[in-house]
C-alpha cells in the first residue's frame, strides 16, 4: 500500500481536530471531507499520526470505535457526553444518527 502524502495527512488531521466534543465522524466521512473516498487511508493516517488529535471521535461506519481502543474511547465518550447505543451483550457504539459531525 502506498503511504499517504504529507498534504493528505495534514488535511485528515485538520478535519479530525475540528470535530467538536460529543460528536463523531466515520472514517468515510473524514475521507469525504478531504475530497476522497479513501476511508482506509484515513484509518492509516489515524493509526500512524492520530495520537495528538481526538482520535476517539473517528469511528467505523457502524459507530463502533477503533478495534482494541474500545475501553479507552468509552472513557472519552462518557466525559464528552457522546450519544451511545448499547446492545444487550454490553457492546456499545456511537449513535451516529445523533452524533455525526459534518464540517
Amino acid at each position: 500500500m502506498r503511504s499517504p502524502s504529507d498534504d493528505f495527512i495534514s488535511r485528515v488531521l485538520n478535519v479530525v481536530s475540528s470535530i467538536p466534543a460529543g460528536r463523531a465522524m466515520a472514517y468515510g466521512d473524514v475521507a469525504a471531507a478531504v475530497g476522497t473516498r479513501a476511508a482506509r487511508a484515513v484509518g492509516t493516517v489515524m493509526s500512524h499520526y492520530g495520537a495528538d488529535v481526538p482520535w476517539w471521535r473517528v469511528v467505523r461506519a457502524s459507530g463502533h470505535p477503533a478495534i482494541d481502543h474500545e475501553a479507552r474511547a468509552l472513557q472519552y465518550f462518557r466525559a464528552e457526553g457522546t450519544p451511545l447505543k448499547w446492545s444487550r451483550d454490553g457492546v456499545y457504539r456511537v449513535d451516529l444518527a445523533v452524533a455525526r459531525h459534518s464540517p
